[in-house]
């Protein structure tokens, strides 16, 4: 079946299987390994991307329910302003260790601080939840996200 949707700003046709996991789609056909499987089951977070702007598991998603849609995963975010905020702001926070999470967490941000551009720290706590960290213990994202807010004022 032929599949068109916008990736990273740019037009695709792919002609797949509508059942493959899109995680699978973005990693094996684009060669976008930002995204990355953890669990396997919608759980971690590990492979969230930006489906028409809002967080989805990729692991979990039909490359067919994107259809006509706008994907947008960590190598295209990190093409944008905002994405240098909160990079900026993760690392003065100290967000991140081994990085394994940090593309879903830094999507995870991006979508709350699209729809509440000051999130207070409840706020952030629930729109980190879907992500698991082995590492940081959150605080550090949660204050990551917290200083990209402050300094990321009218980008969002």
């Amino acid at each position: 079946m032929k599949i068109s949707f916008v990736l990273n700003g740019r037009d695709v046709l792919l002609d797949t299987d509508p059942l493959r996991r899109l995680l699978d789609v973005l990693r094996d056909e684009f060669n976008l390994t930002g995204v990355k499987e953890g669990c396997g089951e919608g759980e971690c977070g590990a492979c969230s991307v930006l489906v028409n702007d809002k967080i989805m598991y990729s692991c979990i998603l039909p490359v067919g329910s994107v259809d006509g849609s706008r994907v947008l995963t960590i190598e295209g975010y990190r093409e944008t302003e905002r994405y240098k905020v909160l990079q900026e702001a993760f690392t003065e926070a100290g967000s991140v260790q081994c990085g394994f999470c940090t593309p879903g967490f830094i999507m995870a941000a991006e979508a709350l601080l699209s729809e509440d551009a000051s999130p207070d720290e409840k706020s952030i706590r629930e729109a980190i939840s879907g992500n698991l960290c082995r590492c940081t213990g959150y605080s550090m994202i949660v204050d990551g996200i917290k200083i990209a807010s402050r300094k990321g004022r009218g980008l969002w």
